[in-house]
């Protein structure tokens, strides 16, 4: 009697695969021409797992023996033991705060021997999950304020823990799960209420306070002057109106200075307002002394935007065609910090220009584009969440990640993916997308 074997090949969607391929080849190469020394044997070099070209190499195996692990898993692996990750998740992140190792300012790594573990972003793949999972089931009804709040806890709870542990950059990353949410049903309103949150506290930092309340007031009284018959016919407008004034003029007036002098880091605010194009006063000696020391801090007269200084030159000097590899100053000679990982899309800029940036930007774009083809052909609400998770997900890491490379973003520091130097980024990317593909590949089912 034949037993029926595994087809690993069967329903793939190979076009995500050799871009995933194509992508992780680009990080590999991306490295070794940031770190790599004259003059060493190139073969010995990444053999000998010393250098971080070879070590990402060591990870790119890695990740390959999970790329086919889960593709010979059973797709409804996934569905059945969501919930069961996400507990997992949750546990690793608490286990940070007792077992941590502080590296550049942020205490989210723990450390095993030579290997580094980051728990915040392998449970990007755990929320995905269980997220995926809440808004698959047949009694969720997703138009109802109770499943939108379960929804919204799912995403942002290791958002907050992650915050704790003083990785506000990828704590922010969890917030992409709404873009999931708004494809599920959530109303527009909420993203619109996020969008002008984000403006209002910008506005705060640009425009003199009182200048600002001022425009806010003016503002609410042109819309109960347009609205004047609505309001006649219908009283609470004057007082939506009227709440939305002063929740507006209260955030401005008291709740944005406020997290900006006790929650937030100094060197975090002076990142901020370095974004905006303005001048950071420290209050105090003991404040400057923490800005000169912070962890992307490369000279203490730097003035805050050294790296994304640096990083604007050499993706400047890099041109249309680029220098070539290994020919890039700026890279080569360590003028840029954290060049392997934060800033590692200067390295491609000035080696391959703006032809090799725009090439790498085009193959993300096809990535993205796939993902969400393959999310709207799918059967199963859980498949489909899962993939607009990964989708949000990668995009929010591409856009941040190379605005904040040419200064059109704070520094928070995010990895793009599978190009910047990282196992643990590295890793949880490929097990997003080796997930989707999988359950792509049995996109037939109903899972649930």
């Amino acid at each position: 009697m034949n037993q029926r074997k595994p087809d690993i090949s069967k329903g793939v969607d190979w076009l995500v695969v050799w871009l995933y391929i194509l992508l992780v080849s680009i990080g590999v190469l991306s490295i070794f021409a940031t770190t790599y020394t004259e003059g060493e044997s190139v073969i010995q070099t990444f053999l000998s797992l010393k250098t971080d070209y070879s070590r990402q190499l060591l990870y790119v195996g890695i990740g390959a023996v999970l790329a086919v692990f889960i593709l010979l898993t059973d797709s409804k692996f996934f569905t059945a033991t969501a919930n069961l990750w996400y507990a997992f998740g949750i546990l690793l992140l608490l286990l940070v705060f007792p077992f941590h190792t502080e590296v550049k300012g942020t205490r989210s790594i723990m450390r095993f021997g030579g290997f580094q573990l980051q728990p915040a972003e392998l449970c990007k793949v755990f929320v995905n999950l269980a997220l995926a999972k809440y808004l698959s089931r047949v009694d969720t009804d997703f138009s109802k304020t109770r499943s939108q709040l379960i929804a919204t806890a799912i995403a942002i709870t290791p958002a907050f823990i992650t915050i704790l542990q003083q990785e506000t950059g990828l704590a922010l990353v969890y917030f992409s799960f709404f873009l999931v949410m708004f494809r599920e049903g959530l109303p527009a309103a909420v993203l619109i209420i996020g969008f002008s949150l984000a403006a209002l506290v910008v506005a705060t930092l640009l425009v003199d306070p009182n200048i600002l309340a001022i425009i806010l007031t003016a503002a609410a009284a042109i819309a109960i002057y347009i609205m004047r018959r609505q309001i006649k016919r219908q009283r609470q407008l004057l007082v939506i109106i009227m709440g939305i004034w002063f929740v507006a003029v209260g955030i401005q007036r008291f709740a944005v200075p406020y997290i900006f002098e006790n929650v937030m880091q100094p060197y975090q605010v002076k990142r901020i307002y370095d974004t905006i194009g303005k001048d950071y006063v420290p209050k105090d000696a003991s404040e400057a002394m923490e800005i000169a020391q912070a962890p992307d801090a490369k000279k203490k007269d730097d003035g805050g935007d050294y790296n994304v200084r640096q990083s604007k030159i050499a993706i400047g000097s890099g041109g249309f065609a680029g220098k070539g590899l290994l020919k890039g100053t700026q890279t080569r000679y360590d003028f840029v910090p954290e060049q392997r990982t934060d800033f590692i899309f200067c390295t491609i800029g000035e080696g391959f220009g703006f032809l090799g940036s725009m090439v790498l930007l085009s193959i993300y774009f096809l990535l993205l584009m796939r993902i969400i083809t393959i999310a709207e052909r799918q059967r199963s609400v859980f498949s489909r969440c899962y993939a607009y998770g990964v989708a949000s997900i990668f995009f929010f890491h591409i856009a941040i990640n190379i605005c904040m490379t040419i200064g059109l973003a704070p520094v928070i520091g995010i990895p793009l993916p599978f190009i910047s130097y990282g196992g643990t980024s590295l890793l949880t990317f490929t097990i997003l997308l080796f997930i989707l593909v999988r359950l792509d590949a049995d996109r037939q089912m109903v899972l649930r």
